[in-house]
């Protein structure tokens, strides 16, 4: 949400757009730009829309959003190479991540 609510109000439409149009059938056979990828026993669906990639899961006949991710950034690489890390690993390793990425400029 943290990414959503940075937006202005008609970005944010634009953005959440091509989630609402979903169809059951699409998400029985999914194709770019949407995925589907399992972790551990749950099955969640990854859609990209603009410069964005939003992760859901179908929880009782509904869509949950767990993350809204820029398509740069180091959370959505992990999360579409499936790499077993918490959120709070994510946070630490972002700022090492970027302060490590700074360090090799300033040599």
């Amino acid at each position: 949400m943290h990414e959503l609510n940075q937006l202005d109000k008609l970005a944010q439409l634009d953005l959440i757009e091509p989630i609402s149009s979903l169809k059951p059938a699409d998400l029985a056979n999914p194709r770019e730009p949407l995925g589907r990828f399992h972790r551990g026993k749950r099955e969640y669906y990854r859609l990209r829309s603009g410069d964005y990639r939003l992760y859901f899961e179908i929880k009782t006949e509904s869509l949950h959003t767990h993350y809204i991710l820029h398509r740069n950034s180091l959370e959505d690489f992990l999360l579409r190479n499936k790499l077993p890390v918490s959120e709070q690993q994510l946070v630490e390793q972002n700022s090492k991540f970027w302060k490590y990425l700074e360090s090799l400029t300033k040599k």
